[in-house]
């Protein structure tokens, strides 16, 4: 691939770069089978899960929670688990959404628009920290470290999407994988079900309305100011390919062989000449900046002749958040909005 370098940007194995850094949850119901945390009808069974190659051991159920993301907030919250939550984390990365935001008044927030420092996360005395990837471990950046929250007692799990070894081939079905074990580490089977259940539904009907479709080809880009990356592999790469795009850019370029995203020149999309762009962004400021960006830059491409720029929330693109799933219903109707409209014969 041609005019193609890896960023000079710290990523924090997330989706965008430079200051697109958190997850948000997405609009999917709260599950509406309650269930007592900690309980299966019985005494708690010990629980063992695997974690970004590690195993973890409960032998009771964690009490005091801080999720680290509000995609991980939310997460919590749609399993029922609100009462249990002690912290949350960056919270000005991304709004909960409406019906469950009001659940989150009350939870003392550790940090705005970086992970909380090792006092302020050990001060809040949780027994279990949700995060969405490794980075708000690293504690050369003042971060508790795994093994700082293990000594303190502090049971640490990271997104399975966000694991530092599946950031470049995670898929969007990683979620489920992070349901059902806290299903299992909080003994909310029930609500763990209903939730997955849910979300599979949704993907399920995206697929069946895409199906037989001829695919349409799409990059995946960021901008910011006059800085363009491309996005080739990892969650990003397979939302492309569940809405049923084509990605112009893949795990399969040099590129992208040890990083999911890398610095790209205009001239490489523009002989890509993809006909759709997706592109994440934080905000209405940067959606507008990035499709005047593209108009400007690409006037001759068919994604820009076609109107086919599809913005996303930054937040739906993170590891570890429901939001990867409206992220691929939004991708797939931007590409094929007659399938969702009753317009396909």
């Amino acid at each position: 691939m041609k005019h193609m370098k890896q960023p000079n940007l710290i990523f924090r194995g997330t989706a965008a770069l430079g200051v697109v850094l958190l997850v948000s949850a997405c609009g999917s119901g709260v599950a509406t089978t309650p269930e007592k945390p900690g309980t299966t009808g019985g005494d708690y069974e010990p629980v063992t899960v695997e974690n970004c190659g590690r195993t973890l051991d409960f032998s009771e159920a964690p009490s005091a929670v801080v999720g680290m993301s509000p995609s991980q907030t939310g997460l919590m919250l749609r399993l029922g688990l609100g009462d249990l939550l002690v912290g949350q984390a960056q919270t000005d990365t991304s709004d909960l959404p409406a019906d469950i935001a009001a659940d989150a008044e009350d939870i003392p927030v550790l940090s705005d628009d970086a992970p909380p420092t090792r006092e302020i996360l050990l001060g809040a005395e949780p027994d279990f920290v949700y995060s969405p990837t490794g980075y708000e471990f690293t504690a050369e950046q003042g971060f508790a470290s795994i093994e700082q929250l293990e000594q303190a007692g502090v049971g640490a799990y990271t997104a399975t999407g966000g694991c530092l070894e599946r950031r470049n081939v995670g898929t969007v079905d990683d979620i489920f994988i992070d349901i059902e074990n806290l299903g299992k580490i909080f003994a909310v089977p029930g609500a763990a079900a209903e939730l997955a259940a849910q979300g599979q539904e949704d993907l399920d009907e995206v697929a069946e309305a895409i199906d037989g479709l001829q695919k349409l080809t799409v990059a995946q880009v960021f901008v910011e100011g006059t800085s363009l990356s491309a996005i080739g592999a990892g969650i990003e790469y397979d939302m492309i390919q569940t809405a049923g795009g084509d990605n112009v850019f893949s795990p399969e370029d040099p590129a992208f062989a040890d990083f999911f995203a890398a610095s790209i020149s205009p001239e490489a999309l523009a002989e890509e000449n993809p006909d759709a762009v997706v592109f994440a962004v934080t905000g209405p400021e940067q959606e507008t900046a990035t499709i005047e960006y593209l108009r400007e830059t690409f006037p001759d491409m068919a994604a820009v002749k076609n109107d086919r720029l599809i913005s996303l929330s930054a937040s739906d693109t993170f590891p570890g958040t429901l939001g990867n799933i409206d992220a691929v219903r939004q991708i797939a109707e931007g590409l094929y909005p007659d399938a969702f409209t009753g317009g396909r014969d």
